[in-house]
């Protein structure tokens, strides 16, 4: 696997690239956010470990314009912030994972490997979640091997809440993620359209984590 390692401090960013690399695994290393690529479309990168605090930007910064660019590469954000907002902030902003400063390198490698098993799964042309199959290309979703009628935006719901079944997905990160359909979406039109999903679905399949998010039951 290649990875893109964005950190700027010089101690930590050679151990971790000399790490990486006699775990076998190839990795270019960047220290400024200004150096960091607007995306990854056909760019051989399997995923990205991104430092948030940078001397000219903000990881999150970065992170944010390449999911508004639809750049799908899975990212793993390293931080020394340890709060549980810190790291919800994280993932609601987009990336795959965080992981706390410090780790150790196997434990980042372990991480590594199972996010891109996940990736792997969503690239599929066809996903299978009980007798639900979606086709994310074709944009076609089917239960007991009927088409279902979905609007655009709750496909997208489904899609995202496919990902990772049995994961609860937070509110924020289905709010940023339906924004590239058209207007921002606030989180009472999110639950006018998962009503809606669920009425066509079944209403058992999604369950609500109250004041996080959605899961979809497997």
């Amino acid at each position: 696997m290649h990875l893109l390692l964005i950190e700027d401090d010089l101690d930590f960013g050679r151990a971790l690239h000399g790490a990486l690399r006699a775990e076998g695994i190839s990795s270019e290393w960047l220290r400024r956010a200004a150096d960091a690529p607007p995306g990854f479309h056909g760019a051989a990168v399997d995923c990205v470990l991104l430092d948030l605090t940078l001397p000219d930007g903000c990881g999150f910064e970065l992170l944010a314009r390449w999911r508004r660019a639809a750049s799908a590469v899975p990212v793993i954000v390293m931080t020394a912030r340890s709060s549980l907002a810190d790291r919800l902030a994280g993932l609601d902003g987009g990336a795959d994972d965080v992981i706390v400063k410090p780790f150790a390198t196997e434990e980042l490698i372990s991480r590594v490997r199972a996010v891109l098993r996940r990736y792997a799964r969503q690239a599929s042309e066809q996903w299978t979640i009980g007798s639900l199959t979606i086709e994310p290309r074709r944009r076609l979703a089917q239960l007991d091997g009927q088409a279902l009628k979905l609007s655009p935006r709750e496909f997208q719901l489904l899609l995202e809440l496919a990902r990772e079944p049995g994961t609860v997905v937070a509110k924020g990160a289905l709010a940023q993620r339906l924004e590239p359909l058209g207007e921002p979406v606030d989180f009472a039109a999110i639950e006018v359209h998962m009503s809606n999903l669920r009425r066509k679905i079944g209403a058992e399949r999604i369950h609500t984590a109250r004041g996080i998010g959605y899961v979809l039951l497997p």
